[in-house]
C-alpha cells in the first residue's frame, strides 16, 4: 500500500482543475485515480469528435436512467466522461458560467462562500477568456475560452437576426454582465482542439512530476478508521489495489458515481444500506437524493439555404472541412454544433430568464433523439431549434442496486414529475413557433420536420414533449451542499458530514442547478475546493 498526501478519485472537469491547482501549491504528494484510459484518442481532441465519443464504450460509462413516466416510459441515455479529462474530454463544450442569482441562492441556502462575487473570482482565476481582461472575464488562468463569433456557419446569423424579431437583444458575452438575449455561445478550445480540463489543468502538472496519474483503475470503496478516512481499495483489471492518504481524500466522480462509491463504502441511507448487506459507517439520508438535471426538446427544419449537412455529406465537402482544420485549425471541424442561442423570459413578470436557447446549422433525424451522429447528418440542408428549461423543479435519485461496484447504479431522474416543468416547456415550445414565423426564419424554413405543421394544440405538444424531450447531460445535485446534515451531503468547505478527512469536490454538490450548461460549473468547484483545501 503506497501513501499519499491527497488522493483525488477522478480525473472529470472537477477533479483535474483541483489536481492541477494544488500541485501548482506544492501541497505534497497527490494521487489521482481514474476509471478510464488517458486521453489519447483523436476523437476527444477534435471538437466535433465529441459525436464519436457519445457511444464510445472505452470512453463513457453509457448510463440510461430507468424508465421514466414522464417521458412516456422511456430510458434517457446518459453519456458521462470515462476517460482522463471526465465529462469535459466528450461534452459540446459550450462555456456558461450560469447567472449570477443561481449562486445567491446558493448562499441563501447556507453556503457561505458560494455567492456571485466569490464565484465569479473563481471563474476570473481560472480564465484564459478570448474577450480580454475585464469585470467579467480573467486572463492567464489555465483554462482558454474561445470566442467563435467570426467563425460560426452562415446561418447562425439568420438565427441571431430572427431572435431580434421576437424582441431578444443581441447579447455580444453571453457570459458577460447578463446572460439575457441571444448570441454565439463561447467554448472550450485551444487553437482548435478541445481544451478539457486535463488539457488546461491536470497534464501541465503531470508534465511537471508534481502529481502521479493511475487509469483504468475503478476504486471500489473508500478505507475507514473509524469514521475518518484513511485510504481507497480500487481494482486494475483482476488486481485489488490499496492506496493510504496521509492528509486528505476528495471524491470527484460526478453526479453518479460520487454517490454510488459513498453508498458502497457505507456512507448514505441506513435503510439503503442494509438493505444491500453494507456495514453502515455514516447513516447520511441525502447522499444521492436531490438529482437534477436540464431536459431539452427539439424542433427541426428543413432549410432552403445549405447548412453544415451539406458540407459533411458531400467528399468535396469533408475533404475542404479536412484541409482548412489541418492547415488553420480552422472550420467546423474546430467548432461544436451548438452555435447560437441564448436565455430568455417564457412570460412577462420573471425576474430573470428562466429558459436556454439553442441553434444548431445542422440536422440528423436519423440519429436516436439527443445523441449526435454528427458526421452522419440528414440527406438535406437542415437546421434545429431548441429550448431547456433552466431551473426545473423535478428531484430525483441515485442508487446502488447492489454490493456489487461493477453493478451500474439506479438512476431516477424523475423528469417532468413536478407539473410546472411541464408548463415550463410547453412555453419554450410556443417561443419556438413564434420564432419560427419570423420575417428571416419563414423565408428560410422549406418545411418542419419535427414536430410537424400537424401538432397545433397543447395536446399534441405534450406528447411531442413525453416522446421526444431528452437529457441535455447535466446531472448534478445528488451530494448536495448545504450546513444541515439531514438535507445536504457535504458542509460549504465541501467536508463530508459527520466524516473527517473526506470531501466531495464536482456537480453533485450542486445544491441547485445553474441557469445553463454546468461543465464551467463543475471546473469551478474544483477551482474553489483546491482555494478551500489551501485556506485550511
Amino acid at each position: 500500500m503506497t501513501e499519499w498526501d491527497v488522493i483525488i478519485i477522478g480525473a472529470g472537469s472537477a477533479g483535474c482543475v483541483l489536481a492541477g491547482r494544488l500541485a501548482e501549491a506544492s501541497v505534497g504528494s497527490i494521487l489521482v485515480i481514474e476509471a478510464g484510459p488517458r486521453d489519447l484518442s483523436p476523437w476527444v481532441h477534435l471538437p466535433i469528435g465529441y459525436g464519436k465519443t457519445f457511444y464510445h464504450p472505452r470512453l463513457n460509462w453509457m448510463y440510461r436512467t430507468t424508465a421514466q413516466p414522464g417521458l412516456a416510459g422511456r430510458e434517457i441515455y446518459q453519456p458521462r466522461g470515462k476517460v482522463v479529462g471526465g465529462s469535459s474530454a466528450i461534452n459540446a463544450m459550450v462555456y456558461a458560467r450560469g447567472q449570477a442569482e443561481d449562486y445567491e441562492e446558493w448562499e441563501r441556502l447556507g453556503n457561505r462562500g458560494w455567492g456571485w462575487s466569490e464565484v465569479l473570482a473563481a471563474y476570473r482565476r481560472m480564465e484564459d477568456h478570448a474577450l480580454g481582461n475585464s469585470t467579467w472575464h480573467g486572463v492567464g488562468g489555465p483554462l482558454h475560452v474561445s470566442d467563435i463569433a467570426g467563425e460560426v456557419h452562415p446561418l447562425t446569423a439568420h438565427f441571431v437576426k430572427a431572435t431580434g424579431e421576437v424582441g431578444l437583444p443581441f447579447n455580444p458575452d453571453l457570459n458577460g454582465a447578463t446572460s439575457e438575449g441571444a448570441g454565439i455561445y463561447q467554448i472550450t478550445t485551444r487553437d482548435g482542439r478541445r481544451e478539457s480540463a486535463a488539457r488546461a489543468f491536470l497534464h501541465p502538472a503531470r508534465r511537471q512530476g508534481r502529481l502521479k496519474l493511475e487509469t483504468d483503475v475503478l476504486v471500489t470503496r473508500i478505507l475507514f478508521e473509524g469514521r475518518r478516512a484513511v485510504g481507497v481499495e480500487a481494482r486494475r483489471g483482476g488486481e485489488t489495489l490499496r492506496f493510504r492518504a496521509r492528509g486528505e481524500i476528495i471524491l470527484a466522480g460526478g453526479a453518479f458515481n460520487t454517490p454510488q462509491l459513498l453508498q458502497l463504502s457505507g456512507i448514505g441511507p441506513g435503510e439503503l444500506l442494509s438493505r444491500h448487506g453494507i456495514a453502515p459507517v455514516h447513516d447520511l439520508p441525502a447522499v444521492g437524493r436531490n438529482l437534477q438535471d436540464h431536459l431539452c426538446y427539439d424542433h427541426v427544419f428543413r432549410s432552403r439555404l445549405p447548412s453544415l449537412n451539406d458540407a459533411l455529406l458531400s467528399w468535396p465537402g469533408r475533404i475542404g472541412l479536412a484541409a482548412n482544420y489541418l492547415l488553420r485549425r480552422r472550420g467546423p471541424l474546430s467548432l461544436s454544433v451548438n452555435q447560437g442561442g441564448g436565455f430568455f423570459r417564457t412570460r412577462p413578470g420573471l425576474a430573470r430568464p428562466d429558459m436556454q436557447l439553442y441553434f444548431s446549422p445542422m440536422s440528423y433525424e436519423r440519429a436516436v433523439p439527443g445523441v449526435r451522429a454528427l458526421m452522419k447528418p440528414d440527406p438535406f440542408p437542415g437546421f434545429s431549434l431548441s429550448v431547456s428549461p433552466c431551473r426545473p423543479r423535478s428531484r430525483g435519485h441515485v442508487a446502488i442496486r447492489s454490493p456489487d461496484p461493477m453493478q451500474v447504479p439506479e438512476i431516477a431522474p424523475n423528469y417532468l414529475a413536478d407539473p410546472e416543468d411541464l408548463i415550463e416547456l410547453l412555453e419554450g415550445v410556443r417561443f419556438l413557433r413564434r420564432l419560427a414565423a419570423t420575417p428571416t426564419f419563414s423565408s428560410l424554413i422549406e418545411a418542419e420536420i419535427r414536430p410537424g405543421p400537424a401538432v397545433v394544440d397543447d395536446a399534441g405538444h405534450v406528447d411531442a414533449i413525453r416522446r421526444n424531450a431528452y437529457s441535455v447531460f447535466h446531472p448534478c445535485g445528488s451530494c448536495r451542499m448545504g450546513p444541515d446534515a439531514r438535507e445536504a451531503v457535504v458542509d460549504p468547505r465541501l467536508r463530508v458530514h459527520g466524516i473527517e478527512g473526506l470531501r466531495v469536490a464536482d456537480a453533485s454538490i450542486f445544491p441547485v442547478i445553474p441557469s445553463g450548461n454546468i461543465n464551467a460549473p463543475a471546473m469551478m468547484v474544483g477551482q474553489r475546493a483546491a482555494e478551500l483545501m489551501l485556506s485550511n
